[in-house]
């Protein structure tokens, strides 16, 4: 191993856990070196976006895809909700990003970029800000002696600047929603911890919504004389887009002092044709610390203004007063600084904050205004930004008492893989960054509208609702739909275990802009699909047996009977079980399947047990009865006619592919058993059937499958060929396979689930370097398909799996 490499895993391993000389690192998380390049990086890249390719292959898809994107494009002029023709590209670059839920959010690089933005709901731009930087400034003897980017970047711009940082000598570490940089300046005997948190709290629902982010800079001095050490935080007007250079932009300095805590910083006032916004950057004074800025600068020019203000003395000029508007084609920065003196072999913090405030949004029809959730906390004046950095100043440390007693049992459990204990956290991600929404609901709201339900009548505005707010977040960052529901299904172990109340909301939200909307999804008309109802039924039980919110399933009761019904028109022979229609009528929506299928025939025997069993629970003994009826004709008919003798087979077509082995066959069994029942009169599925065809799927859909090492692929022939009989029979769905994992930990499988999902870690964050953007599908020769998308939060499945086996169910408690 050469020089830079030696010395880049010297000061991994220094910092590998605990506390090694003051800076504190989790020993668990996904961890880089700064200078780290992926082997897909040094040849040109093989993964490429499929899912035109796909839509293609596959020939009625492909042309109902594209007469819709051209009218949507060409003729609408409006982005279509998938662009299939113009991807996102793979960027190898993405860290942990900022902010809690629904109120916008920053993804800040591994390497310390600012480079991906979601401030208006569910748009996302993917500019790199250079002028976004955390600069340090070392004097000794009131002489500047090192002055330095902390980047490794070397931008064309700003070139009065220090760039260039050595990126062996720092090294990057996530376990959301915190991350670590560790910056051991060379020559100087000094190693700065940046740590990076967002208030992202199980049970917090105040909190937990704050657009906020802080950095808190741990400063450790191994000199043998005492230094005076200044970070210097510059952040743009905007957020790298066209935008930026409209005009009408302006900054101004504030100063809070409140409950004896007081903090400075710069207002960056963005002015928006719709959806105004305002970015603060702050740090708070505490003795010893001195607090100073620069209002404005140009962040387009050499930079050395700003550059030499600094050098001087350690310390910005701290001008009073506001900057002017900014003129068309201009665009604006500022900055802010924290100075102190740090003695020989001494330690010291300096603490930043970052905090933005959009407070009402339009969606795209801009047909209603919204106001976001934490503005119940915080107001809708759009002058709140200097209140949340002093709110988020005061308050991280208790953020972080929070986040440790959440994560430390699990993260201390010998007994899990280290892997998995990064996974099931950092995929937590994309519940603050997945387009996510939060807002307040109006007092006059009926989510009954439009609905005909007999009997026992939902609600108009349930206290769930009103209490907590409604919530939305994308099916990804490419295919723009808000709570799509059948990969919810897979997601939503998520929002149950951690924020109990957002999930009973979601369940409840029927209606509303852009709930008015709700079947955005054109490519297929949806209507007959015949997993959605099923997947509702499910969900409505699952979260009643972990929450015990009776009001909650005595709401949904006549909901459930209704979708049921509706339902069991697909049983077109009367034999308890539901036929599919001969096309891709479920959430593989590019997989055809006909009559009864292990999938959706599954779902549906599980759909008709959690029946039986809420009509016991509610006392409703005629539709005990019917379900109960319901139940043993339908499971007679699913072994009848699918199960093969080693596993369930796709579907009962008789065509060359029915007797395929789909990865995702025993989905009615994973939710059956998440719901606490599986034995005696609640089972639904023989255990030795459920055993042997998980074993079947993990010696072939796994471990015949690219040698064990990416996870389960979809479709598997008898014969060990990969089943490529449809567009994503051959992909591998990360959401899917941890689901698998889950469903085998359940049965006692334990080493096979922690394989099956190993792979598909692995592949997905270390090989392919695709972390915080961890896409929907990929397929065994690195082609990919939509990245940063919702189905990979199954992981939490996992967890509740383990729990169960341990006596354990996650509280419902709900703390503020």
């Amino acid at each position: 191993m050469g020089s830079k490499e030696d010395r880049s895993a010297e000061l991994m391993q220094k910092y590998a856990g605990g506390r090694s000389e003051g800076v504190g690192l989790p020993r668990f998380g996904w961890r880089i070196c700064l200078a780290h390049q992926f082997e897909e990086q040094r040849k040109p890249f093989e993964a490429t976006d499929v899912s035109l390719s796909h839509m293609i292959g596959h020939l009625g898809l492909g042309i109902r895809y594209f007469k819709w994107w051209y009218r949507k494009t060409r003729i609408e002029k409006k982005a279509p909700f998938i662009d299939s023709f113009n991807s996102i590209p793979l960027r190898q670059i993405y860290g942990a990003p900022l902010g809690g839920f629904g109120g916008g959010t920053i993804t800040r690089g591994w390497r310390g970029e600012f480079c991906r933005w979601q401030l208006n709901p569910g748009m996302y731009t993917y500019d790199t800000v250079i002028e976004n930087q955390f600069t340090v400034c070392l004097r000794k003897n009131g002489q500047t002696i090192y002055q330095q980017v902390l980047s490794v970047e070397r931008p064309h711009k700003l070139q009065s600047w220090n760039w260039g940082y050595c990126g062996e000598y720092a090294f990057y570490h996530a376990l959301y929603p915190r991350a670590w940089t560790v910056y051991n300046l060379p020559g100087q005997n000094v190693t700065l911890t940046c740590r990076q948190i967002s208030p992202i709290i199980p049970h917090n629902y105040m909190d937990t919504s704050l657009p906020v982010a802080v950095f808190v800079w741990e400063i450790e001095n191994q000199n043998e004389d005492n230094l005076e050490v200044s970070l210097m935080f510059t952040l743009r007007n905007g957020t790298g887009s066209k935008a930026d250079q409209k005009g009408g932009h302006w900054n101004e300095p504030f100063h809070l002092d409140k409950e004896e805590d007081h903090i400075s910083g710069v207002l960056l006032h963005h002015a928006a044709p719709v959806n105004d916004y305002t970015m603060a950057i702050s740090a708070i004074h505490k003795q010893g610390v001195i607090i100073s800025h620069q209002t404005e600068f140009n962040p387009n020019d050499m930079g050395q203004e700003i550059w030499k203000d600094l050098l001087q003395d350690g310390k910005l000029d701290s001008l009073p007063g506001k900057s002017k508007p900014t003129e068309k084609g201009q665009v604006t920065a500022a900055a802010i600084a924290a100075t102190c003196t740090v003695p020989t072999k001494k330690q010291n913090v300096v603490e930043f904050c970052l905090a933005w405030d959009m407070p009402k949004i339009y969606f795209g029809s801009r047909e209603k205004e919204h106001a976001r959730w934490y503005t119940r906390f915080f107001g809708t004046s759009g002058e709140a930004a200097p209140a949340l950095s002093h709110y988020s100043l005061t308050h991280y440390k208790q953020w972080e008492q929070k986040i440790d007693d959440w994560q430390h049992p699990i993260l201390e459990n010998g007994q899990l893989p280290d892997w998995y204990k990064s996974a099931l956290f950092n995929e937590l991600y994309f519940m603050s960054d997945g387009g996510t929404i939060w807002l307040q609901v109006p007092d006059d709201l009926n989510i009954t509208s439009g609905l005909s339900i007999q009997k026992d009548e939902l609600p108009p505005l349930p206290k769930v609702l009103k209490e907590y707010g409604r919530f939305a977040y994308l099916e990804g960052q490419e295919y723009r739909m808000y709570n799509t529901y059948d990969v919810h299904f897979y997601a939503s172990f998520a929002l149950i275990m951690l924020w109990p109340k957002l999930e009973l909301s979601l369940q409840y939200d029927i209606d509303d802009e852009p709930w008015e909307r709700v079947n955005a999804y054109l490519i297929h008309d949806t209507a007959d699909w015949k997993d959605l109802n099923l997947k509702f039924v499910l969900q409505v039980y699952r979260d009643y047996y972990l929450t015990d919110d009776g009001t909650y399933l005595e709401d949904m009761w006549s909901v459930c009977q209704a979708v049921m019904e509706s339902e069991l028109k697909f049983d077109t022979d009367g034999d308890g079980l539901i036929e599919n229609s001969g096309y891709a009528d479920q959430t593989y929506d590019g997989w055809a399947v006909t009559g009864p299928s292990a999938y959706c025939g599954g779902l549906w025997l599980a759909s008709v047990c959690v029946m039986c069993k809420m009509a016991e629970i509610l006392k409703k003994n005629d539709e005990y009865k019917k379900y109960k009826d319901i139940l043993e004709r339908g499971k007679e008919a699913f072994e009848r006619i699918l199960w093969n003798g080693k596993y369930y087979n796709y579907d009962s077509s008789k065509k060359c592919y029915s007797n395929s082995v789909m990865s995702d066959q025993c989905a009615g069994q994973w939710f059956v058993r998440a719901c606490g029942l599986g034995d005696g009169e609640y089972e639904v599925f023989p255990k030795s059937h459920i055993l042997c065809a998980l074993k079947t799927i993990f010696d072939l859909n796994v471990m015949s499958f690219a040698n064990g090492t990416m996870g389960a692929v979809n479709g598997m022939r008898p014969d060990g060929t990969i089943d490529t009989s449809s567009v994503q029979s051959d992909e591998v769905w990360i959401g899917v396979v941890y689901s698998l994992a889950a469903t085998m930990i359940q049965e006692g499988l334990i080493d096979e689930g922690f394989k099956t999902a190993e792979g598909t870690y692995r592949t997905v964050w270390e090989r392919l370097g695709m972390a915080f953007q961890t896409p929907e599908a990929y397929c065994e020769k690195n082609i990919y398909r939509s990245l940063a998308y919702m189905r990979p939060l199954s992981i939490w499945s996992m967890q509740l799996a383990l729990d169960k086996m341990h006596g354990r169910l996650p509280s419902s408690n709900c703390s503020v």
